[in-house]
């Protein structure tokens, strides 16, 4: 029977925002491997786990763990929040798979924050949108600035991933100051803090506003596209439905009328 890992988006990290897979394979596993703050965000529930952790920026010895844990013949999960397969872990599992044919790799999905951060925001994705990243640690910022540029031109929502750090605390200024050339400063945006975990924050305000603000590591940011508004404060993009207004129920049958135009007329 061959090794297995488990790659498991955990969400935002609290329990009731896992998916019942995720639960049910961290609950088999022996092992759960992850990034220190992701395995506290655990909570209580599988400190009878072995849990092993490596600090940030140590994600390919994290990975190589996983598989010399497996090899002992240890059922292992993995552990990243959001969805593994989306700025997570999963792809480099599989580069660093290939050294190790014996050993089978699933991915559990996940909630991404693009997803939690827009439920609490309203529904601003419900239209074409794209996400970015905004961390230079392995992409460019070369090659940022252009998919910046593609996604405004294309009228897309766009997510920000990594808006900020201690080293990058002016990148969504500079991110904001790109997308001002081909979008007006009165389009409406929003941005959440620590999403789905204690003192969670949601603000929504102008791109022009926006360029000032300052946020965290563990903000998402949502920029509107045309489409969007807000709406009881609520920041939403419309899918183009023709809604039909003023409209009643005439009778027993249920049948629609416009207000003002009797039923049968």
């Amino acid at each position: 029977m061959a090794n297995r890992i488990y790659i498991v988006g955990m969400g935002p990290g609290r329990e009731e925002m896992m998916t019942g897979e995720a639960l049910e394979v961290l609950d088999q596993s022996d092992v759960i491997v992850g990034y220190t703050l992701y395995l506290r965000l655990l909570g209580g529930r599988f400190h009878g786990k072995e849990l092993l952790s490596t600090p940030m920026r140590q994600e390919e010895a994290r990975c190589r763990l996983c598989f010399e844990e497996a090899e002992k013949g240890k059922k292992v999960a993995l552990v990243c929040s959001g969805d593994a397969g989306i700025y997570g872990m999963a792809s480099l599992m599989y580069e660093i798979g290939k050294a190790y044919p014996k050993t089978e790799l699933h991915v559990i999905a996940g909630i991404t924050a693009a997803s939690s951060g827009a439920a609490v925001l309203g529904a601003p994705l419900n239209h074409d949108f794209c996400v970015i990243s905004l961390s230079d640690l392995l992409t460019p910022w070369e090659r940022i600035e252009k998919r910046l540029h593609a996604a405004a031109e294309g009228d897309f929502v766009i997510v920000l991933y990594n808006p900020s750090s201690h080293k990058r605390k002016d990148y969504l200024m500079r991110a904001c100051d790109i997308l001002l050339r081909s979008i007006e400063g009165e389009r409406v945006c929003g941005y959440v803090e620590n999403i789905g975990r204690d003192g969670t924050k949601a603000v929504t305000c102008t791109l022009k506003e926006l360029r000032g603000r300052e946020v965290n590591m563990f903000t998402t940011v949502f920029i509107g596209s045309s489409g969007t508004e807000i709406i009881n404060g609520k920041l939403i993009t419309k899918r183009g439905y023709q809604i039909e207004r003023n409209i009643d129920i005439c009778g027993d049958n249920g049948r629609k009328k416009i207000i003002g135009i009797p039923c049968g007329g």
